[in-house]
């Protein structure tokens, strides 16, 4: 166990011991940088757990927290909690990968620039195969407004999720993650974050994420929507030194209305198979053609998936 980490490490899983390896293995392989690596299982019923527990017997970086299924912000909110770092980096499962200098390449970034509240870096989104589907990549004056900007429409924030390194000290002085975010926890964090101070970006691609047709961004579009509109609404009372309690209470009263409803799973599954192949088009239309077969296969009235394949 690290007693001094510069860096340290927060991830949540829950049920991925298919993928879980390849993404643990990522981060152990980090390099010139101290780091703890902080896992928290959130009640995962598959075999998550024992995969940690023996990763962590081989590695003393490895910190496992075993826990009831709480949700993703709740179980970030208890690893942050745990942190030694002097900075906080993110890191997401589900296959996900940080690629050998991420770390310490955003480590030094942020030593260099004391005012500096959090940098993120470029992201590759790839397929459940690990094949490209596009990039993600900003400068540091985009990002900046992106988090400053008034209307839903134009409301940016980094690259990904897991993409981000943030001072310890920033994260608990904003009072970090917020429970009554369910979803867009982190847009929620980094628009408070970027009140204190530059935020800091790199264009190189540093992170990879895979497009998991069954994910959160796939399954929960609608209540998503209703956070990032809590999140600028909470943003303009700050701003005007309102209170942000009645959003944040309408907040948790709108999500629980909006529980994802499973007649309508197949067709977003679907959009997400009919999303990749859309983007696979650039790259490769066999490829393409497999993920519009697929999305027919978890809908088959989605005509355009259907129409895709007609004029491909």
């Amino acid at each position: 166990m690290q007693n001094n980490p510069q860096v340290s490490v927060v991830m949540s899983v829950y049920n991925g011991a298919d993928s879980l390896p390849r993404t643990i293995e990522s981060i152990l392989a980090q390099e010139n940088v101290d780091f703890e690596f902080i896992v928290v299982n959130d009640g995962s019923k598959d075999n998550s757990g024992k995969i940690l527990d023996t990763y962590a017997q081989g590695d003393p970086r490895l910190r496992i927290i075993h826990q009831e299924n709480s949700g993703l912000t709740k179980a970030l909110i208890r690893g942050c909690a745990e942190a030694k770092g002097e900075f906080i980096a993110r890191q997401d499962a589900g296959g996900d990968i940080s690629y050998p200098r991420r770390l310490v390449s955003q480590l030094e970034q942020l030593q260099r620039e004391s005012n500096a509240v959090f940098t993120s870096c470029g992201t590759r989104y790839v397929d459940p195969e690990h094949e490209i589907l596009y990039e993600v990549q900003m400068t540091q004056a985009e990002l900046n407004e992106g988090l400053h900007e008034d209307s839903l429409e134009k409301l940016k924030g980094p690259s990904h999720h897991g993409s981000v390194m943030f001072r310890r000290s920033i994260y608990e002085f904003v009072g970090g993650y917020r429970s009554a975010y369910k979803v867009a926890q982190d847009l929620d964090l980094w628009i408070r974050m970027s009140e204190c101070g530059l935020c800091l970006t790199t264009e190189e691609i540093l992170y990879e994420a895979v497009w998991i047709s069954n994910g959160i961004s796939s399954r929960q579009r609608p209540q998503q929507a209703i956070a990032a509109k809590a999140v600028l609404d909470c943003a303009i009372h700050r701003q005007r030194k309102l209170s942000e309690d009645d959003i944040l209470n309408k907040l948790t009263e709108d999500l629980k209305k909006s529980k994802f409803r499973l007649d309508n799973s197949k067709l977003l599954e679907a959009n997400a198979w009919y999303f990749m192949g859309a983007c696979a088009l650039n790259y490769s239309r066999d490829r393409a053609r497999r993920h519009f077969l697929q999305a027919i296969k978890c809908y088959p009235f989605h005509v355009k998936a259907f129409l895709r394949l007609i004029l491909q």
